[in-house]
């Protein structure tokens, strides 16, 4: 499948780590308004396949295109929730700091966020259920609570493409409910989530459509013809220990 226009387009992209190849000659295009999840063993490269797309680290080969564009053409459409243990969460700021930082690239870099910046992310945090913690000093924050300030600084950006790496490690279930009501709004509102994630119970109830990974891509495309036994023992090989089609149980040994 190709569109000029599909909001995310990669075209044969390869990444090697102290040339050891992470990525081998992946092309994938995803179609809009779904909430698509990545999903491959350790070390398969799904935060990689995140960071390469975004520019944040280097590819050996391949083309990246945002709505038909290069990412920094595109930076503004484009909302990206990291990995909670990546983020100095020391420095010293509040939570609505750090999701009026979201409005940034609205603003320019010479402009300060006024008071309406201000209310947008107050009405974010509202939306995370953390407008009570509006004030309190990031550090200060519970692994959820973090994860949740992350996710209204993304809402604040008012993106049409997400990606999030692993949002839902380490949270509590209230967390997780919560953002799973996030992700189900950003999809009625026409946007597009890549979510890495690695709980495989979870996938067909979260996602529309999957991205199978293991360096390269073994499949993509709707949850309910790409996620089947046949296809995840060729992404995780015979790491997939139990699959039980009935209620979706897995454990990977």
């Amino acid at each position: 499948m190709k569109h000029a226009d599909a909001p995310l387009s990669i075209q044969n992209m390869s990444v090697a780590y102290h040339k050891k190849p992470v990525l081998e000659q992946v092309s994938l295009t995803v179609p809009e308004g779904k909430l698509i999840g990545i999903v491959g063993p350790n070390g398969a490269g799904k935060s990689t396949l995140i960071k390469a797309a975004l520019g944040l680290i280097p590819s050996l080969s391949g083309e990246v295109k945002i709505y038909g564009k290069p990412y920094k053409e595109q930076r503004k459409l484009v909302g990206y929730v990291p990995q909670r243990e990546s983020v100095d969460w020391d420095f010293p700021t509040n939570a609505l700091d750090v999701v009026t930082m979201g409005r940034y690239g609205h603003l320019g870099w010479f402009r300060r966020p006024g008071s309406k910046e201000k209310q947008i992310a107050m009405s974010c945090l509202e939306k995370v259920g953390m407008a009570e913690f509006a004030d309190r000093q990031i550090s200060q924050l519970s692994g959820g609570q973090q994860q949740r300030i992350f996710l209204a600084r993304a809402l604040a950006q008012d993106a049409s493409l997400y990606f999030m790496d692993e949002p839902f490690v380490g949270v509590d279930a209230a967390t997780e409910k919560a953002i799973i009501t996030l992700l189900s709004e950003l999809k009625k509102q026409g946007k597009t989530v890549l979510v890495v994630h690695h709980d495989l119970s979870t996938v067909q109830e979260y996602f529309d459509w999957v991205i199978l990974l293991n360096v390269g891509i073994v499949d993509i495309g709707p949850t309910n013809e790409v996620f089947t036994k046949e296809k995840l023992q060729q992404t995780y090989g015979g790491k997939l220990a139990i699959w039980d089609q009935e209620d979706s149980h897995t454990l990977i040994g």
